[in-house]
């Protein structure tokens, strides 16, 4: 990404002291982290409505004011924002990519269908910087969750009880180098390296598969004779727009970690989320696995 480019994105970045006093709307994936952000904004004393997506949000959002929406309602979402009077958006949670060729389209979709049917091409972060345009120009602001809620993002440094050795430094340092030359190419945000050798990459499968696939390829006795060993790196991608998308881990990630014959897991600190960070961090523990956030520069997004 150029100079230009960089700084033209970041001037479009809202204030996030500007929030405005007006329900903050919770676009909702799957996971647990919509009910969590929501929990964070009613702590602050935020109004909150959750639009859940059919088929990817968990049911937990009916604790919260919600509307429910299938892929296509783009007009149901518009009135719903409008109605409740938001105009502050986050959208979090992971979601699978539709098959635009099955998804039925309500009229306020078929207004905006040039638009829609541009999704169907491209890597996920053109497709979601697509999607947060698209917001910014209906006249929406669009936050990250780190900025509606900072203690959701991985700290810096050691986040258990347990710290990388050495040689666990090593393959920290060589999987980030690895994860950002994999995003230059708008693929994924993962990686596991072994004891400097780079065992598996990130791609459309997401990494609980990356992660079952080094499983796979660590069985037998010799993997087991070497004990723990290597780690997942993840990071965001660089250049990526950071709103949306922000890599996860959480408690499931810990445990096909665990299963994998990993040693730990490096995140990029304050640009990784933590799902469930107390249940992060107690598999971790509970597993031996060390736990760590990397201050990584952004000169390496050019």
């Amino acid at each position: 990404m150029s100079q230009r480019a960089k700084a033209e994105v970041s001037q479009s970045k809202p204030d996030a002291g500007a929030l405005d006093t007006g329900p903050l709307a919770i676009i909702a994936g799957s996971g647990a982290l919509p009910t969590t952000l929501a929990e964070a904004a009613v702590a602050q004393g935020r109004g909150v409505h959750i639009l859940g997506i059919r088929g990817e949000a968990d049911e937990k959002i009916n604790r919260f004011p919600h509307t429910w929406l299938k892929w296509g309602e783009v007009g149901k979402l518009f009135a719903t924002l409008e109605d409740r009077g938001c105009r502050d958006l986050v959208i979090i949670g992971a979601v699978t990519r539709p098959d635009l060729a099955n998804v039925r389209f309500d009229f306020g979709a078929v207004r905006n269908l040039p638009f829609l049917l541009s999704l169907g091409v491209g890597g996920d972060d053109h497709v979601l910087s697509s999607v947060v345009r698209f917001l910014e120009g209906k006249g929406y602001r669009v936050y990250g969750a780190g900025e509606v809620a900072p203690e959701l993002l991985a700290g810096e440094g050691t986040l258990g009880a347990k710290s990388p050795s050495p040689e666990g430094r090593a393959d920290i340092e060589t999987g980030f180098r690895v994860v950002a030359a994999l995003g230059r190419l708008d693929v994924g945000q993962a990686a596991v390296v072994v004891k400097g050798r780079v065992l598996a990459l990130e791609a459309a499968e997401g990494t609980d598969a990356m992660i079952a696939r080094c499983a796979e390829l660590r069985k037998g006795a010799s993997a087991r004779r070497r004990g723990l060993a290597g780690v997942l790196v993840k990071a965001p991608k660089p250049g990526q727009e950071e709103r949306v998308d922000l890599p996860t881990i959480g408690p499931d990630t810990v445990e096909s970690a665990a299963r994998a014959g990993l040693a730990g897991i490096a995140v990029a600190a304050g640009r990784v989320l933590i799902a469930d960070r107390a249940a992060t961090f107690a598999a971790a523990d509970r597993h031996g696995l060390f736990l760590f956030g990397q201050k990584l520069s952004r000169v390496q997004d050019a």
